[in-house]
């Protein structure tokens, strides 16, 4: 499924996506604050949902191969993670949501 039908699914907020990831898709959702079991993951393409609001979270999207990452919990990234999200080329939203309803919608976004 397209990201945007993805973040629309949890009205989310985009903070950064260029238009070559626009058009991406996720047909997985990780949802874990804990970023060493994001690296056990072997999913292609998932999209990251997370309330931790730190590099960590962008640098380990990336090492996965992640589509985006979403941040729950209406927490706002800083700036410097809005950066890094564009020096790696990994789009990055939030929502209000809890990560837990975040998690539900998004699953029945996908049909799951």
């Amino acid at each position: 499924m397209k990201l945007k039908s993805l973040f629309d699914a949890v009205q989310a907020h985009v903070l950064w996506i260029d238009p070559a990831h626009e058009g991406a898709d996720a047909i997985h959702v990780i949802a874990s604050d804990l970023m060493s079991d994001v690296l056990m993951v072997d999913l292609e393409h998932p999209l990251l949902l997370t309330s931790l609001v730190s590099d960590q979270s962008l640098r380990t999207a990336h090492v996965v191969g992640a589509a985006a990452v979403l941040v729950a919990n209406g927490k706002t990234p800083p700036a410097d993670m809005v950066d890094l999200a564009r020096q790696r080329g990994v789009p990055l939203a939030r929502t209000a949501l809890s990560k837990f309803d975040a998690a539900v919608a998004l699953g029945k976004a996908l049909g799951k």
